[in-house]
């Protein structure tokens, strides 16, 4: 893909909405509507790369309440006619095809390999990748399971998000991330697994979530590792406009 001229390709990640409670998190929500209002007016495309939500679970005629105000902006840029492209995490793996059928939002559940002017892109959650955080790897297949989903889908929705709000705040299972503090470049997991990947593909930038920590780090000749933050504590997003790519705070 070619960039138009003065257009922009925008990245965020780590929304979180509904923690620690949707009436503490509706500020954060309000902040992240008003940099979509900003961001749609020159955007080529819009990156989401995984947990938006702090948690998000589809029945077969539920979705979870609330996060309406993100919701309708997502549906009213789309409209548009500005691409969006949705990267589930882990406290939203159970996304299936309410993206897709009611907001015409595409849904990936691994990395995805882009090309935008003459920059090659590898972009994802990050979650379970790269060596280590072994008790999450074993827990996200549990999670994914088709018969843990199908076991989950019998409980009544207000028991079953509940409890699963319950183990996200309270008890982390869900999450898996360490606490916010750069590791180094040899214990970072996601900067060790970019670098695995360009052993045998190059990329110019390896972006990815997760970390809840902004961080751009070279990895190779011509190839930036690139953490988005959040939008918990950072604010932080990235943006790519054609040449260069930028870590951004609103």
């Amino acid at each position: 893909m070619q960039l138009p001229n003065n257009k922009k390709i925008y990245f965020a990640s780590d929304q979180h909405f509904g923690s620690p409670t949707p009436e503490l998190s509706f500020p954060r929500e309000q902040k992240f509507v008003a940099w979509l209002d900003e961001v749609k007016k020159d955007a080529e495309a819009i990156f989401l790369l995984g947990d938006l939500f702090d948690f998000w679970f589809e029945y077969k005629t539920v979705v979870p309440k609330g996060f309406v105000r993100v919701l309708g902006k997502l549906a009213e840029i789309r409209d548009s006619g500005i691409p969006i492209y949705f990267f589930v995490g882990n406290h939203d793996l159970w996304m299936e095809d309410y993206f897709q059928k009611e907001l015409n939002i595409p849904v990936y559940h691994d990395n995805q390999e882009y090309t935008f002017g003459n920059k090659t892109f590898l972009v994802g959650h990050g979650d379970g990748k790269g060596p280590g955080d072994m008790g999450y790897k074993r827990m996200k297949k549990v999670f994914t399971n088709p018969f843990s989903k199908w076991l989950f889908r019998w409980l009544h929705p207000d028991i079953g998000v509940g409890l699963a709000q319950y183990l996200s705040v309270k008890n982390k299972l869900i999450s898996g991330d360490e606490d916010v503090t750069f590791l180094g470049e040899d214990k970072e997991w996601l900067i060790l697994y970019s670098k695995r990947k360009l052993e045998t593909k190059h990329y110019n930038y390896l972006i990815f979530g997760h970390r809840h920590l902004p961080m751009k780090v070279t990895v190779g000749e011509n190839s930036e590792y690139v953490n988005l933050g959040d939008w918990i504590t950072y604010f932080t997003y990235g943006v790519f406009d054609g040449d260069t790519f930028e870590i951004k705070e609103y």
